[in-house]
């Protein structure tokens, strides 16, 4: 597989085109954005965990018949995965009351919810990713209806999913973000599934294991992103 020019750029990953019409190469980057790029910084390391994190994950839930659009590692820092054309929706399955819905509905922080709930978000830097509904989707053209419907299954699928092997890593899965896009007329999985894209707690200490350190200047954050990634590489289950 051959690298070739440069797709895209976002604020976590590259993105490369391949000598494959089908195939794209993506690189994660060690820079780090909060509160719609309004905070910048750099947290060493983070590409490296995210990227292999990310893989680990996909397999986990390609082996539980969840479609990604995952291929293989190329190193540490960079994965193949199959092209897409992402639907511009962040979706975002909450389990634990925290971040924006803590300060939205004025909710106690780590308030366990009865059922998991679903939030969409408008991808789009321009409008600050602003929280919609299916009625606005439909609006815009994000999605058809059979794809919305698509997309809620699956992340509540991998809710489940992604809860059980946390839990078994010693960790809560408080909320995290999906991304989905479109594979030869296929909603599969895309973008990652990292301690960026995740509220991880430690199940004894409840201490943050995510970007949430970075966000709030908690210290540590390099350690804590490490620590998610050695975890599940080292296979640690803990009861």
């Amino acid at each position: 597989m051959v690298k070739k020019n440069q797709l895209y750029e976002g604020k976590a990953k590259k993105i490369y085109a391949t000598d494959d019409s089908d195939v794209y190469w993506v690189e994660y980057k060690d820079d780090a954005t909060a509160f719609n790029g309004q905070k910048r910084g750099s947290i060493i390391g983070k590409g490296e965990v995210n990227n292999q994190l990310s893989a680990l994950l996909f397999e986990y839930l390609e082996n539980n018949n969840i479609p990604t659009h995952f291929l293989e590692l190329v190193n540490e820092r960079e994965m193949l995965v199959k092209s897409v054309k992402i639907i511009p929706i962040e979706v975002v399955v909450r389990n634990i009351v925290a971040g924006g819905m803590a300060s939205r509905l004025g909710l106690e922080e780590g308030t366990v919810l009865k059922t998991p709930v679903i939030e969409y978000y408008y991808k789009s830097d321009e409008f600050g990713d602003p929280m919609i509904n299916d009625d606005h989707i439909r609006e815009l053209n994000l999605a058809t209806p059979e794809q919305l419907q698509e997309i809620k299954n699956l992340a509540l699928k991998i809710d489940q999913l992604l809860q059980k092997i946390f839990d078994e890593k010693g960790f809560i899965l408080v909320d995290f973000k999906l991304e989905f896009g479109v594979h030869k007329g296929q909603v599969i999985l895309a973008d990652e599934i990292s301690p960026d894209t995740a509220r991880i707690w430690d199940k004894q200490s409840k201490e943050k294991m995510d970007k949430d350190r970075f966000r709030q200047d908690l210290g540590g954050v390099e350690a804590a992103y490490q620590e998610v990634l050695r975890r599940f590489k080292g296979g640690r289950a803990v009861s």
